[in-house]
């Protein structure tokens, strides 16, 4: 029986946790080499070096079986997930693997399988609930379709910071990227991906660079800019987000589209941010003019801005003025009053970003049409019937 080193707590090598390695299912401690000895002792009497333990063998997939008591065919079926493997003989090999805590060589089933079922995601450092949303959605969609998923943020959306996030996934053999791509100088970085990596961009411009799945900002605007006119407000006005990102001209064109067709004068715009900050800032002037009372908000960060500003200024919402934003973030409908705002569906918007970057997995060829999802309008208590 091994025996632990003394004064250390340390196992002897062949020990897995104090218990015996053949009993846990593991090959024992290999036999040490007698032949090769420490240097001699000086003649101070220090004591000469130990011989270093041998380093722990790393767990393979045939100790998994051996423990789970199948072969390691049926262990690879459940790594991969593929059919044909009763309930209680895939909860065994779970269980021998979270024992063990087996980790998968994914270099080696590469090399093997020339797929590495991995997906690269490009991201940027953000607090906004859109792209947030979009992340979450995306990684989620990836991991029911059986792929991992490898995250790059980059701080600033220039084209170089995505090249050279491109260039890192592509380092760790991705299959396909799909990116966050707010500006069109992400797109352009997407189209420079390594032949035979196909990428897919979310939420950017249609400029037909790569495939693109975007929410449809104009029709969503329409829907928020004609809910105002219908409850009988004379115009709307709007804060929107800033000019150099594709949603927010779409949201400004869908706004200002609305109001011509239905003969509404369109008042000035004046671009800011997608910050609350920006629409109390924005929304401190709109509250001072007695005949604005309904704005539609490119953002729901930005209604919460204004919200703010109407109530400072002492105009009560929705009998002042009404509100609308756009988004319907988790925390919309806890707002003072709730928020009427349009709903974007970040979890089909993911679905369907990995579905298409599969597709071309699977050769399909590219869309030649970006592909739009429809948002709708949840109305809430931020917006009522004018009376003025």
């Amino acid at each position: 029986m091994p025996r632990a080193v003394t004064g250390g707590g340390v196992p002897v090598p062949g020990e897995t946790d104090g218990v015996p390695a053949r009993r846990a299912g593991l090959p024992g401690p290999t036999a040490p080499d007698r032949s090769r000895r420490g240097p001699v002792a000086h003649a101070g009497g220090a004591a000469p070096d130990a011989v270093a333990a041998p380093p722990p063998r790393k767990v393979g997939m045939r100790d998994v079986a051996r423990l789970a008591g199948v072969s390691h065919q049926t262990v690879s079926r459940v790594l991969n997930d593929l059919p044909n493997v009763s309930d209680g003989t895939r909860s065994r090999v779970l269980d021998a693997v979270r024992i063990l805590n087996y980790r998968r060589n994914l270099a080696a089933r590469t090399l093997v399988t020339s797929r590495s079922r991995t997906i690269g995601l490009i991201g940027f450092e953000t607090t906004l609930a859109g792209p947030a949303s979009m992340i979450y959605g995306i990684e989620k969609a990836a991991r029911e379709a059986g792929y991992y998923v490898s995250i790059a943020t980059v701080r600033s959306l220039d084209r170089h910071a995505v090249l050279d996030a491109v260039e890192q996934l592509c380092a760790q053999a991705v299959e396909g990227i799909i990116a966050i791509a707010p500006k069109n100088s992400v797109a352009d970085a997407l189209a420079q991906a390594p032949p035979g990596t196909p990428a897919v961009g979310v939420g950017g411009a249609d400029d037909g660079a790569v495939p693109m799945l975007r929410v449809d900002n104009v029709r969503g605007a329409c829907l928020a800019t004609r809910h105002l006119l219908d409850l009988g407000h004379r115009t709307v006005h709007h804060v929107p987000g800033p000019a150099d990102w594709p949603e927010g001209r779409d949201r400004i064109d869908g706004w200002r589209q609305t109001l011509h067709a239905a003969g509404a004068p369109v008042p000035p715009v004046a671009a800011g941010d997608w910050s609350a900050r920006s629409g109390y800032q924005r929304g401190q002037i709109l509250a001072a003019d007695p005949a604005v009372t309904a704005v539609f908000c490119g953002n729901d960060h930005i209604a919460l801005g204004v919200l703010r500003a109407f109530h400072e200024a002492g105009r009560s919402v929705p009998e002042d003025a009404s509100i609308v934003g756009f988004d319907d973030m988790p925390e919309s409908g806890y707002f003072l009053p709730p928020l009427t705002t349009v709903h974007q569906d970040f979890a089909e918007l993911g679905r369907r970003s990995v579905d298409l970057l599969v597709a071309r997995l699977d050769g399909a060829p590219a869309p030649t049409a970006p592909v739009h999802l429809t948002p709708s309008l949840v109305v809430r208590a931020s917006a009522a019937r004018s009376h003025a």
